[in-house]
């Protein structure tokens, strides 16, 4: 069973793609914020991490650049949630390998096919 990491600060929308990913047969795990994740990772390796960008304490730019500088050899995708992919996201993220960007609203569809 692939493992999912969902970060994200909005009850809604964890509770909304775990319910999707878990009736697709998904294992999710779930933290707040960055520095949750950061924690989740020393213990646990998951498939798949999806992260949102603006979150408190530390963002999704700042946990995949964190990701990158700790676990340079890191066996995981991260799917980077957004309501705009900005140029500055752009360019962050072109120089982090395995990192893909989804616009939100997020099509559940398309998230489960490119998983």
């Amino acid at each position: 069973m692939k493992r999912i990491l969902i970060v994200d600060d909005e009850p809604h929308v964890i509770r909304i793609l775990r319910l999707a990913l878990e009736n697709a047969g998904y294992q999710v795990d779930e933290a707040a914020n960055g520095l949750q994740a950061l924690d989740y990772l020393q213990d646990n390796c998951p498939d798949v991490m999806i992260t949102d960008i603006d979150m408190p304490r530390m963002d999704g730019r700042e946990l995949c650049m964190e990701i990158e500088r700790t676990m340079p050899d890191r066996p995981f995708r991260i799917y980077v949630l957004t309501a705009r992919a900005e140029e500055e996201h752009r360019e962050w993220s072109a120089r982090l390998d395995n990192l893909d960007f989804m616009e939100k609203p997020v099509s559940i569809r398309r998230m489960l096919a490119v998983l």
